[in-house]
């Protein structure tokens, strides 16, 4: 497996040499922890979540220093399995410190990636962490190395609020973007929209991120597709002039923050509330939608809606259904593909009428192409920019070729 992390987020250094669990690698005498919102402590290691996306039910230190972690859904089973943790430890003195990841449903699924400082991450060698299955669920085992500094150790890269506020304001510095809060999350947070394009134009499209909290990759691939459409290159500026771009990149805040493993704070799949929109977050792209069904001078043209799942796919609608524009998704992979050289575009054309999730309600509702855009839990983090690159280049193209409503 390629196991890269893209620049802007890897870079950890790991320190040579290791010590036992819960011993001190210094001969000279070191102080007591005092960590402030501990979740479990024994004076010499100790582990908190006092951070955006921090998430654990419970831990204890063993007599021996090891740091037994238990992770459960924030709501009972039935429950998607992205089984996310998040946490941070502390030691008084360098050490290895054995942790357990012991989970109540679905088991081990991320890989576990380590930060100093919550921006550059790098992958916990694989040597270090084991995985077993007790009664049928996967359990892990890690041994993390300190050099005595907080650490974070978490089952994806930390992309929280501030993550996203410190990109929009990126791209408010390219004065192509308008920025404004579309509106709260259910506790208050704001969920930001910006527009990139032609406000005059006709055409829309319309991009959605981060429905699911631990879906980091799909956030990933999504940064620079949006970057791509701002590009100062001549299809770019063509595509700008004739389509409108409305893209809402964090969904869920609050289930973000709360570290959840798939819903809102309302105990909710958002993407299985296309359709009944009972969540104010829902009910914020119904009212996108529907504002540019309403105005005559409006045309929605595409929704685009960024995920995680185990590989690399396009779930889309199937290519026997008629959209407008006709056969988009179909043209618009081929010539994705064409420019993915070494690399196979894996499609799931499927659709079930009803089916309360974004993709077939912008079909149901609307009758346009709608594309959940799925990137792998472990790809390659520079093949995800790679990907969010060419799949944009590849989407102006198309749609700049199809014919004008």
């Amino acid at each position: 497996m390629n196991r890269g992390i893209s620049a802007c987020l890897a870079g950890a250094i790991w320190l040579s040499g290791c010590v036992a669990p819960g011993t001190a690698s210094l001969d000279r005498a070191v102080e007591p922890l005092a960590v402030a919102d501990a979740r479990c402590s024994d004076g010499s290691v100790a582990i908190d979540t006092a951070f955006d996306a921090g998430a654990l039910a419970s831990c204890t230190v063993g007599d021996d220093g090891r740091i037994s972690i238990t992770l459960s859904p924030e709501d009972a089973p039935p429950i998607n399995c992205s089984a996310w943790y998040a946490f941070r430890l502390h030691s008084n003195a360098p050490r290895l410190v054995g942790i357990d990841l012991n989970y109540t449903a679905c088991g081990h699924r991320y890989e576990p990636k380590v930060s100093y400082d919550g921006v550059e991450w790098t992958y916990l060698d694989p040597s270090m962490v084991e995985v077993t299955e007790i009664d049928g669920t996967r359990m892990a085992r890690l041994s993390v190395r300190t050099d005595g500094r907080p650490l974070f150790v978490s089952a994806q890269e930390i992309i929280g609020p501030a993550t996203y506020d410190a990109w929009l304001d990126g791209l408010e510095e390219t004065a192509m973007v308008e920025r404004e809060t579309l509106g709260p999350s259910a506790e208050g947070r704001a969920i930001e929209i910006v527009y990139l394009g032609n406000p005059a134009a006709q055409e829309q499209v319309v991009l959605v991120g981060r429905q699911h909290p631990p879906e980091v990759t799909g956030a990933l691939a999504m940064f620079p597709f949006v970057e791509t459409l701002l590009e100062d290159t001549e299809l770019a500026r063509r595509f700008r002039e004739r389509f409108r771009i409305s893209a809402v990149p964090l969904l869920n805040p609050d289930g973000v923050v709360k570290g959840h493993w798939r819903h809102n704070t309302g105990g909710v799949d958002l993407n299985r509330d296309w359709g009944p929109f009972t969540q104010p977050e829902t009910q914020l792209m119904r009212d996108v939608l529907v504002a540019i069904d309403n105005d005559p001078d409006k045309r929605l043209r595409l929704l685009l809606d960024f995920h995680s799942t185990g590989r690399d796919i396009f779930y889309t609608i199937p290519d026997e259904l008629p959209t407008d524009p006709p056969l988009f998704t179909r043209n618009w992979l081929a010539r994705y593909q064409d420019r993915m050289s070494g690399y196979e575009v894996t499609r799931d054309a499927r659709h079930e009428a009803g089916r309360p999730i974004s993709k077939a309600h912008a079909f149901d509702t609307y009758g346009v192409p709608a594309v959940t855009f799925e990137l792998g839990d472990e790809t390659d983090r520079t093949l995800i920019r790679r990907i969010g690159r060419e799949a944009a280049i590849a989407m102006m193209e198309e749609l700049l070729a199809t014919k004008r409503p």
